[in-house]
């Protein structure tokens, strides 16, 4: 896939969120109420507008481009139009370099109490060069239940000039805080159609219509993985390994050593992918604690760090573990993608492929599978990712799923 450099793309928050309307409709209805409250032409934001928002929707839907949208068309410094995205504020926003916006991305398995009492500080903090301090946080199904009580009186009660948005995928208990939810309003962002996806990355990343079409449909119509197909070599590597699995299969014990240099492979880039954060971060907290400085006060501190070096190591091992979590899953989803191709083959259903490029593979595997062995092997797959997210090594969750498809396809 090719991933030719584009300039910056000035495009409005209109046109970003043009394939959602109803999603559209209300950041730009909230933007102009959030503009007329500031001006003192109305003294309440009243049903347009909100201080706290929770925006969910399916995986890689776009619920953070439309967090970020809203940001960007509070922030906005045109006087017509609200996220224009030509001014430097919303160039800025959608850079992730507004002083003003804080764009908080989990990178461990839950969010901690520790960062939320940071967001409170943040939270109470005046804006600097905006009427709005805005802050959007990702992934908000992973606080844990401190955490959600830590955000929960700034939620309640935010300062006059602050937003907070969080994103989560539903709004169920399971995904979010009721508590939490009930404080909050509400907007839930669709999956965006291929055409949006393709004019993404078209006009962000520099795609070919082709490649972004086949980006966009081999994700399933996941706005992140789409992208990452088309700039990120290695995510195009793990999807043709993956997919070559399935091949494997019939091929004695060769999907076995396949799949263990798979997860090892996948283990080792995450390491090193983290490498340089986890060292920046340590370097920065033995800095904290006067590493290098002299005096009784400085050694005194780095005898009693043993405490805080041991919390550090601790939240990188979480971060690492749902680094690779996160990456195993998303490879067993493009699985699910191919033997779902082959069931639709097999049974003659007119219906687009989720891997075009892998059509050889699909109807080889719908010719040699019965229609009860392809579900299945979907069936195994979906046991795989759900024993992987319960702490089954990845390797026994593997060989596992493995050897029921091999059942499945009727290989001894």
């Amino acid at each position: 896939m090719n991933n030719s450099p584009v300039s910056e793309a000035r495009v409005s928050v209109a046109e970003r969120l043009a394939d959602a309307p109803a999603v559209r409709d209300t950041v730009l209805r909230a933007a102009d109420t959030a503009r007329a409250f500031v001006r003192g032409e109305v003294t309440e934001l009243g049903h347009g507008m909100a201080h706290s928002w929770v925006i969910t929707g399916p995986p890689g839907s776009g619920r953070s481009i439309a967090a970020v949208a809203l940001a960007a068309a509070l922030v906005c410094t045109d006087p017509h139009e609200a996220g224009c995205g030509r001014c430097q504020a919303c160039r800025d926003t959608f850079a992730d370099a507004h002083t003003d916006v804080i764009h908080i991305v989990p990178t461990e398995l839950s969010i901690s109490i520790e960062s939320m009492r940071t967001v409170r500080v943040e939270a109470r903090k005046l804006p600097t060069t905006s009427p709005w301090r805005v802050i959007i946080i990702e992934d908000a199904d992973r606080l844990s239940g401190p955490a959600a009580d830590a955000i929960l009186k700034i939620v309640e009660e935010p300062p006059e000039h602050t937003v907070i948005i969080m994103c989560a995928p539903s709004i169920d208990p399971d995904d979010f805080s009721p508590t939490l939810r009930s404080r909050c309003r509400h907007l839930y962002v669709p999956y965006p159609s291929v055409d949006e996806i393709v004019r993404i990355l078209t006009t962000e990343v520099g795609a070919s219509r082709d490649d972004a079409h086949l980006a966009a449909v081999a994700s399933l119509r996941h706005v992140g993985r789409a992208r990452r197909l088309i700039t990120d070599p290695a995510n195009q590597k793990r999807r043709a390994s993956i997919l070559h699995l399935a091949e494997l299969i019939f091929h004695r014990d060769e999907a076995f050593k396949a799949s263990l240099v798979f997860i090892r492979g996948v283990e080792k880039q995450i390491k090193a992918e983290l490498e340089e954060i986890n060292a920046d971060e340590l370097a920065e907290l033995e800095r904290a604690l006067g590493k290098g400085g002299r005096g009784k006060g400085t050694q005194k501190a780095m005898d009693g760090s043993a405490g805080a070096l041991k919390d550090l190591t601790d939240t990188q091992k979480k971060r690492t573990t749902r680094s690779i979590r996160d990456t195993l899953d998303l490879a067993l989803v493009d699985l699910t993608g191919l033997y779902r191709d082959a069931l639709m083959i097999h049974t003659g259903a007119q219906v687009p492929l989720t891997h075009p490029d892998f059509s050889g593979l699909a109807g080889d595997l719908a010719g040699r599978v019965s229609e009860t062995g392809l579900v299945d092997c979907l069936d195994a797959v979906a046991q795989c990712r759900e024993r992987i997210n319960v702490n089954v090594t990845p390797v026994i969750a593997f060989d596992g799923m493995i050897g029921r498809i091999r059942q499945a396809c009727q290989v001894s």
